[in-house]
């Protein structure tokens, strides 16, 4: 697929390389492509352009900046390039306060996540939450003696929900479709969960598993 990424930090980055390594096309979105110049060094594949450019670009987007700016983004990548399309939103809403007993602080409750309030603005755009409860280094082809982990998404288009399946399932996860959007109230919180062992144990190369009977 040919995929817009919006975004420059270190989320965007291993998810875009992530991305080439399985043979898609990306384009990074950034408003400071200097930002970006080692990392186009190691990824010569990858093109670089603006937020709006990234979107026009892809027939599918992933966005991952911070949380507080993911209204703003997809603002500026203009609706009319993500309606339709399928949307991986990775962000979470993490507020702008330090941790308390190494537990987050989020701007939104449980009644309305980050995730809600983006699919609201965009109705027409296919938001499917995902890489939002795992830390960078392990987003792509993570390797656990206890075999693969387990990736929660959830969103309201089931054709867009199949294709980060495909997505997940190159990069090495199992994927447990958790349903529609207000699904992302839960999963949006699991950052918190994840992140508390590194804060009070510096472990970060942790994620969660799912298990069946």
């Amino acid at each position: 697929m040919k995929i817009g990424v919006l975004g420059s930090g270190d989320v965007a980055q291993t998810l875009a390389a992530g991305l080439i390594k399985h043979g898609h096309q990306v384009m990074l979105g950034t408003r400071d492509a200097a930002k970006l110049e080692k990392w186009r060094g190691a990824n010569p594949k990858a093109q670089i352009g603006s937020t709006k450019d990234a979107a026009a670009f892809g027939e599918a987007v992933v966005l991952a900046v911070k949380g507080s700016a993911a209204a703003d983004v997809l603002r500026a990548a203009g609706a009319g390039n993500l309606d339709g399309k399928l949307v991986m939103d990775a962000c979470n809403p993490i507020a702008d306060a330090p941790p308390v007993n190494g537990v987050l602080r989020f701007f939104t409750t449980l009644e309305e996540s980050l995730m809600d309030r983006l699919q609201r603005e965009f109705p027409k755009a296919h938001l499917v939450k995902v890489f939002s409860s795992v830390g960078a280094p392990r987003m792509v082809n993570p390797q656990f003696k206890s075999g693969k982990p387990t990736m929660f998404i959830c969103g309201n288009d089931d054709g867009a929900k199949a294709e980060v399946a495909q997505i997940l399932e190159q990069f090495g996860w199992e994927v447990a479709d958790m349903g529609k959007v207000e699904a992302a109230r839960a999963i949006e919180p699991l950052c918190i969960l994840w992140c508390i062992l590194g804060f009070t144990k510096n472990e970060w190369t942790h994620a969660f598993k799912l298990l069946h009977e």
